[in-house]
Order: C-alpha cells, then structure tokens, then sequence
C-alpha cells in the first residue's frame, strides 16, 4: 500500500510539473532555416509560427515555387527542433518515474 501511496504523490507532482512545462513550451523558440540561411522562421516549440524572414534577393516572380518550397522546409526544420526540445525536456522531468516505455505525456 505504502508504494501505491508514493506512486500517487510522484503522479501529483508530475501533474505540477506538467503544467509548468506547458507554460514553458510557449515562450522557447526554435529557428528553422532553408536555402543557406536565405528563408528563416521562429516558431515556439508547441509549433506556432511567430515570424517568417526571406532574404529579398531571391524574391523573384519566376522562382515563386522555389520560394514557397523553401518556407516550407524552414517551417518543417523548425517544427523539427522544437519536437527535440520537447523531448529532451519531457525527458529530464520523468527521469526515474516508473513509466511504461512508448507512453507519450505530450
């Protein structure tokens, strides 16, 4: 009895932690960068777009395509960082909680 107790003190206390995270995950930003560094965007690490950079030389009207298909790989590079961020910081605040492997908190 005395483990299910301390099992549901840890969970109490994940459950705090969780939700200081989450405050957390709306404020770090990752960049996401494409083309060398000629398409940049900022995105927090829930994913939310906060700004889109294009270098002006390649705003060219017959490279429309070239253009939107960089803006989605620096958008996909970003959501990609902040995917790894999350991890690692989920990672750091369940260390040693008896957590089946595959179960997914976020």
């Amino acid at each position: 009895m005395r483990d299910i107790m301390g099992l549901m003190k840890q969970a109490q206390g994940l459950q705090q932690k969780m939700a200081d995270v989450q405050a957390e995950f709306d404020a770090i930003e990752v960049e996401g960068t494409a083309g060398g560094g000629s398409v940049k965007v900022v995105a927090n690490v829930k994913g939310l777009v906060k700004s889109v950079a294009i270098d002006p030389a390649i705003l060219n009207p017959d490279d429309r395509e070239i253009v939107e298909d960089l803006v989605a790989a620096a958008v996909n590079d970003a959501r990609a960082k902040g995917e790894r961020v999350v991890q690692d910081r989920m990672a750091d605040l369940t260390k040693g909680l008896p957590i089946p492997p595959g179960l997914k908190l976020f």
